[in-house]
C-alpha cells in the first residue's frame, strides 16, 4: 500500500500549505517535460500527483488517514493528469503565487515594441568619409485618430462581459483555482464595440516614416547602426522598439578594402619601370605623386601612409598599398619595334637565340 506522506516526504501532521509547497517543488523537479526520456522521473511524477490529489482534499485525506486508501474518491488521476504540459502545470500550480497569475495579466504589462531592420547600400567613399542619408520605410505607428485606443473618438472600450475586466477566466480544477486568458477579449479585459474607422480597431496604422541618418566615417559592410525608438509602438503603453540599419558597402572598380587598408593595382609603362619616373596615383582623396625607382619589377608594392580608411571614432587612417603592373603594349609602331630590337641586340637578348642560350647556360650550370 502506498504511503502518500512518504511519497511527498512530509509528516502526517503537515498542513495544507506545507503540502502545497512540497508538491510545487516535486512537480517541477520531476515533470516529464523537464526530464524527457527519464522513466524514473515520469513514474515519480505520477506518484506525487496521485499522492497530492488525495491529501490536498480534506475529505479524501481524512478517508485515507482512517482507512489507508483513497478509493471511492477518484484517486490516481491527480489534479493535472500525467500528460499535462509544463506550461500548464507552471501556470496552474504557480498562478495564485503571483496574484492574478500567468496569462492575461502578464500580457497586459507594458512591453517593448518590435524592432525593425533597414538595409542601406553605401559607396566606398561614403563609408570611408561618412555621410548623411535620408531613409524612408513603412512602420506601424499609433493611430492619431483614436490615440491608439482602437475606439472611435468619443467612445471608450467596454468592460469584457466574460472576465469582468480581469482579462482572465477562473475555474476550479481539483484543489486549485485556475486562471486562463479570456478568449473573448484576449486578456485585455476590454471589448471594442465601436472600432476606429481609421485603424479598424487595431490602434495602429502603417505609415511611411522618414529618418535623417548620420553615417560615421569608417563603417564597413555588416556594420549596424541603431536608431532608438524608431521601431514599432509598444504594447500597453510600453516603449517603442528600435530601428537597426544594416550597411552594405558596394565594391569599387579600382580600390579594394581590407579593414583600414586600401589596395590598388597601378599600370605603368615599360619605360617608366625601367628608367624610373614620378607618376600620379589615384587615392580616395584625389591623386597623389609616387616615385618609381629605375628597374622596378612588375608586382612591386609601394605604400602611401594615411590614405587608407579610418577606424570608427578615430581620425587616424590606414595606408594605401599600390602594386605596380607593367603594361606591355600589344601593338607597336615600326619605330618602336625597331628601337626594342636594337635594345635587345645591345643587351645580348636577341629573340629566340638569346633565350636558347640562356636555357643552355642554365642547364649546363645545373649539371656542373
Amino acid at each position: 500500500m502506498k504511503d502518500y506522506y512518504d511519497i511527498l516526504g512530509v509528516p502526517r501532521t503537515a498542513s495544507q500549505e506545507e503540502l502545497k509547497k512540497v508538491f510545487r517543488q516535486l512537480a517541477l523537479k520531476h515533470h516529464p517535460d523537464r526530464n524527457a526520456g527519464d522513466k524514473a522521473s515520469e513514474e515519480k511524477f505520477k506518484e506525487i500527483n496521485e499522492a497530492y490529489s488525495c491529501l490536498c482534499d480534506p475529505e479524501k485525506r481524512a478517508h485515507y488517514d482512517r482507512f489507508g486508501t483513497a478509493e471511492g474518491f477518484g484517486a490516481g488521476q491527480g489534479p493535472f493528469g500525467a500528460g499535462a504540459g509544463f506550461g500548464d502545470i507552471f501556470e496552474d500550480i504557480f498562478g495564485d503565487l503571483f496574484g492574478a497569475g500567468f496569462g492575461g495579466q502578464r500580457r497586459q504589462r507594458p512591453t517593448k515594441g518590435n524592432d525593425l531592420r533597414y538595409d542601406l547600400d553605401l559607396t566606398l567613399e561614403e563609408a570611408i568619409f561618412g555621410t548623411e542619408k535620408v531613409i524612408t520605410f513603412p512602420k506601424l505607428q499609433k493611430c492619431a485618430s483614436c490615440n491608439g485606443t482602437g475606439s472611435e473618438p468619443g467612445k471608450q472600450p467596454e468592460v469584457c462581459p466574460s472576465c469582468k475586466g480581469s482579462g482572465q477566466i477562473r475555474y476550479q480544477q481539483g484543489c486549485f483555482s485556475v486562471a486562463k486568458t479570456c478568449g473573448k477579449c484576449s486578456g485585455s479585459g476590454r471589448i471594442i464595440t465601436h472600432p476606429c474607422k481609421q485603424c479598424k480597431g487595431h490602434g495602429v496604422v502603417k505609415e511611411q516614416k522618414t529618418v535623417n541618418l548620420k553615417i560615421p566615417a569608417g563603417v564597413d559592410s555588416d556594420s549596424r547602426l541603431k536608431v532608438s525608438g524608431e521601431g514599432e509602438p509598444g504594447h500597453y503603453n510600453g516603449p517603442p522598439g528600435d530601428l537597426y540599419v544594416m550597411l552594405d558597402v558596394e565594391e569599387h572598380p579600382f580600390f579594394k578594402r581590407e579593414g583600414t587598408e586600401i589596395f590598388c593595382d597601378l599600370p605603368v609603362s615599360f619605360t617608366h619601370a625601367a628608367l624610373g619616373a614620378e607618376v600620379e596615383v589615384p587615392t580616395l582623396d584625389g591623386s597623389a605623386k609616387l616615385k618609381i625607382p629605375a628597374g622596378t619589377p612588375s608586382g612591386k608594392i609601394f605604400t602611401i601612409k594615411g590614405k587608407g580608411a579610418p577606424r570608427i571614432g578615430s581620425s587616424q587612417r590606414g595606408s594605401q598599398h599600390v602594386r605596380i603592373h607593367i603594361d606591355v603594349p600589344k601593338k607597336l609602331t615600326p619605330r618602336q619595334k625597331e628601337l626594342l630590337e636594337e635594345l635587345a641586340a645591345i643587351s645580348g637578348d636577341e629573340t629566340g637565340k638569346s633565350f636558347k642560350n640562356k636555357l643552355k647556360d642554365l642547364f649546363t650550370g645545373v649539371e656542373n
